[in-house]
């Protein structure tokens, strides 16, 4: 009850009113994300005639695995800029100019501004998208099962804007100008700073900047600077080295060289923990668990995010798409996935309870190969449908790619929330931010690869292509299967 005197405190769908302020900024910044992705592997490779920018395939395919791949990356030191300079709420605010100015830049010709959106929309996601998650943690310093249940709210709005994202910027972008189609991406940004900033007084006081960080901002700010020179130095050198032609430098070499230097982080960063952090023997285990979640989030999202790039590919040039004589934007097709989170999400929430309360709830483990296998079996399906398309023009129903999208949002519902969950448990308390931030670093690798994985598009049979994806999916799943029970042991009955 409220005091004598005082209003009621708003609700929002019986949570706190910050809730939805958070709730549409998520769901603009995702509308952002997922427009401009759902027409960037599309746009690239258009002929220039067509307002595109005659790219090969491959080199489009490397352009966007890097480019996916930078979002999750830069959520750490994203994350790290809103811990000790300048609090979460000014990061999301911040982050959200820097998307909005990448769509306009994206949305102007040529390749300077290409470039230079692509690269705002990097810095600016890794400073919106892990501080948004935390200020929704901040509005409920109680805990428990209320702020579980504000979470699934929050993550509703992620994919209502990745639902209607592809819809409005793919039809703008792909049958009148694609830059339009980067624009409304952008003005979907706009749209989520204007109600932040409106909303601003009922996030009370979560997000805001810690006394105990600004008594060490200095220092942390001169770290900050030595980071980016260090950066900055590392650029240069490697640029005259290819002037001079010590080196010589492809966007696809470049991507493939990223890909071997997160995986080289990550293994030392593990290593790191293992040999010097002060654990004993149960901690370390868990610390390997972690380990194996890693690598198998990278071989799962590998496959998973070839939604935007290589389906999305088999949508524009090999799928019939045409609807009584009209012809669908292939990009559509990017919708189906979020559409099927959300109808099934709350499924799976039930199947969980429901198997728990007859003690036959998978482990963690089985879930994680049961998410693997049933991605693998997606892309056995396309395998399939991709045999149909080895004729002179020949086109395939859309059913191919709705019936993998659905295979692989029930992979996802048993891999993604569940490994997301464990980390936080299993890791050592002092690692537990770290740890997490391996979970981003296997996103970034796994989007990497489903770019490489793309550039294949043209030059590997495409049953070929997705049948290698598919038996390499469905191994890891076997894995974590068939060493459930080992693994399990290793989790110290963490569940």
């Amino acid at each position: 009850m409220s005091a004598p005197g005082t209003m009621p405190e708003k609700q929002f769908f019986g949570h706190p009113r910050g809730l939805a302020t958070l709730f549409f900024t998520e769901m603009w910044e995702r509308f952002s994300y997922y427009g401009g992705r759902a027409i960037l592997i599309l746009y690239m490779p258009a002929a220039i005639a067509e307002g595109g920018l005659g790219f090969t395939v491959a080199t489009a395919a490397a352009v966007y695995g890097l480019y996916t791949a930078g979002v999750y990356l830069f959520a750490l030191p994203g994350g790290w800029v809103a811990d000790r300079l300048v609090g979460q709420r000014n990061a999301v605010f911040a982050g959200g100019v820097l998307i909005a100015a990448g769509n306009f830049s994206l949305a102007t010709p040529g390749l300077a501004f290409f470039f230079t959106g692509l690269s705002l929309n990097i810095l600016g996601t890794g400073l919106l998208k892990p501080n948004v998650s935390a200020i929704v943690g901040d509005l409920y310093p109680e805990g428990g099962a209320r702020r579980d249940a504000g979470f699934s709210i929050f993550y509703m709005g992620i994919n209502v804007g990745a639902f209607v994202a592809p819809l409005v910027c793919g039809y703008l972008g792909e049958t009148i100008n694609w830059h339009l189609g980067f624009a409304a991406a952008g003005i979907g940004m706009v749209l989520g700073l204007l109600q932040y900033r409106l909303g601003y007084n009922y996030l009370k006081l979560a997000g805001l900047y810690r006394d105990e960080a600004r008594a060490t901002r200095g220092d942390a700010l001169q770290k900050g600077l030595l980071g980016v020179g260090l950066v900055v130095a590392i650029a240069v050198v490697v640029w005259f080295l290819s002037q001079s032609g010590a080196v010589t430098l492809t966007l696809q070499g470049v991507a493939q060289a990223t890909g071997f230097i997160i995986l080289a982080i990550a293994v030392l960063f593990f290593l790191a923990v293992l040999l010097f952090g002060g654990l004993d023997g149960p901690a370390r285990k868990r610390v390997i668990v972690i380990f194996l979640l890693f690598l198998g989030a990278a071989m799962f999202w590998a496959g998973f995010e070839q939604a935007g790039s290589s389906m999305n590919l088999f949508a524009e040039r090999l799928t019939d798409r045409s609807i009584f004589g009209w012809l669908m934007p292939a990009s559509w097709l990017q919708s189906v996935n979020p559409l099927f989170i959300i109808a099934l999400a709350p499924v799976f929430g039930w199947l969980w309870v429901f198997l728990n309360s007859r003690s036959v709830e998978p482990p963690l483990p089985v879930k994680f190969g049961m998410g693997l296998i049933l991605l693998g079996v997606g892309f056995l399906v396309m395998a399939w449908g991709a045999t149909y398309t080895t004729g002179n023009g020949d086109l395939v129903s859309p059913a191919w790619l709705v019936s993998t999208y659905f295979l692989h949002t029930c992979g996802e519902l048993a891999l993604s929330p569940v490994g997301l969950s464990s980390i936080t448990k299993l890791s050592p308390p002092r690692y537990v931010g770290q740890m997490m931030g391996t979970w981003f670093m296997g996103a970034a690798l796994g989007n990497l690869v489903a770019g490489l994985v793309a550039g294949m598009f043209e030059t590997l049979p495409l049953p070929t292509l997705f049948f290698r994806v598919a038996v390499a999916v469905a191994v890891a799943g076997l894995f974590f299967i068939a060493f459930y029970r080992p693994i399990r042991n290793m989790m110290g009955g963490v569940r």
